[in-house]
């Protein structure tokens, strides 16, 4: 089994103007951005935080506390991933008592990653409020959880995939529609 791309659905453009956006969006939904912070889910999730921390501060003029959060020990699927899972550090240095935290993910998919980023999240503390702001909601939802802050809006098939990159850890931003192929 492997991947094709099929269809380039985001460019680096299209991302900054979603990300802009979004930080419209988290300001005007909270009137404004005293009591909120970001946390980026590892990987993708958190470059997308630090640029939305940068869009928010251009705009409102204020610095928001980003964190990033590594959800490896919270998956349901643990055990299917890998003997020995990878797990990095949780970098959020700050308070999220009594916040309202902003969670971060590049694609929301079938809200399981959420639901583990949830369970971490109140293992560090008791936020006033969880929001969740994705790049892409692709749909197929097996669990009762809704983004409140998308980018946009993909429907795809099972047999598809969404690819996410960032400059930062893929050297480019875009994201891709690819198609799963089996080998034939």
């Amino acid at each position: 089994m492997g991947v094709r791309d099929k269809n380039t659905i985001m460019d680096e453009m299209a991302i900054k103007r979603a990300l802009t956006r979004i930080a419209h969006e988290i300001i005007e939904k909270n009137k404004g951005v005293d009591n909120v912070v970001l946390i980026g889910i590892r990987r993708r999730g958190g470059p997308l935080a630090y640029r939305l921390a940068e869009r928010i501060e251009s705009i409102e003029g204020i610095k928001v506390p980003v964190g990033i959060l590594d959800i490896t020990l919270y998956r349901d699927d643990l055990t299917t991933l890998s003997s020995q899972p990878q797990v990095h550090r949780t970098e959020v240095n700050f308070d999220i008592n009594h916040k309202t935290i902003v969670l971060v993910d590049d694609v929301l998919y079938t809200g399981r990653t959420v639901r583990a980023a949830m369970d971490a999240l109140i293992d560090l503390g008791r936020p006033t409020s969880i929001q969740l702001a994705v790049l892409v909601d692709r749909g197929h939802r097996e669990l009762p959880i809704k983004a409140d802050f998308i980018g946009k809006n993909v429907p795809t098939s099972r047999q598809e995939n969404i690819a996410v990159l960032v400059s930062e850890l893929d050297g480019d931003d875009k994201v891709i529609i690819q198609e799963i192929v089996g080998d034939s």
